[in-house]
């Protein structure tokens, strides 16, 4: 952890003030079932199998999980993280009421356990929006299956989202991107509290130019609206 921080050190060092550094984490349920399940998957059978047949193991696996995250979260700040995320990328596996149950308390502790803003992000969680947001983050980070306005308006315009362009548009014409950023920024409307970002991470087959296109057009689209 301490090469993680000395970078982080450096970055911010090296930064404008007005420019931020963003820690990342990976949330306790995303991170539990890696430790679980062993590889990836789809399902997380191996891992509802912990949680409903020895929830005890479950809780005592993720308050070890909770307590390192917040230890590692608060460090990052310290080093000089201006905003945190939690990642918990495959959150999206719970229904509500397992998530309400088995992911969100620690999700909570964590975000909690900070002095700056926080992220909070899950993909393939739309039926969780509500119970994210209960679980705590000044900015609620979105993925692409529901349209930015309907998210936010779930999420309550007293927070900020991230997002939400789905990743594999970059892979085709960038006429398709362009249509669905433009897309994005028509539903945010200019609102305070609007992150523009992808919907996950950049797939591998990406070409970078299209990434200095997106944010080129996001810069310009949005630079009439903040003067």
């Amino acid at each position: 952890m301490a090469s993680i921080l000395e970078a982080v050190r450096l970055v911010r060092a090296a930064l404008r003030p007005a420019q931020a550094v963003v820690g990342f984490c990976g949330g306790p349920f995303t991170v539990a079932g890696y430790l679980v399940e062993g590889k990836p998957t789809r399902d997380f059978v191996k891992t509802k199998r912990l949680m409903y047949g020895s929830p005890e193991v479950w809780h005592a696996l993720m308050e070890k999980l909770t307590g390192t995250f917040a230890a590692y979260l608060r460090a990052k700040v310290a080093a000089g993280a201006d905003v945190v995320q939690l990642f918990d990328s495959w959150a999206g596996a719970l229904s509500v009421a397992d998530y309400e149950e088995y992911a969100g308390p620690y999700s909570r502790e964590i975000l909690g356990a900070v002095d700056v803003p926080t992220i909070h992000f899950a993909t393939g969680a739309s039926h969780l929006l509500e119970a994210m947001v209960s679980a705590g983050g000044d900015v609620i980070g979105l993925d692409w299956r529901l349209p930015l306005g309907e998210a936010w308006g779930r999420v309550g315009y007293d927070r900020g989202v991230q997002g939400n362009l789905d990743p594999a548009l970059l892979l085709g014409p960038f006429d398709r991107a362009r249509a669905a950023a433009e897309q994005i920024l028509a539903e945010a409307g200019g609102r305070p509290g609007h992150v523009f970002n992808l919907g996950h991470g950049v797939l591998p087959e990406t070409d970078p130019a299209d990434l200095r296109r997106l944010v080129e057009l996001v810069h310009e689209r949005t630079a009439s609206v903040a003067a």
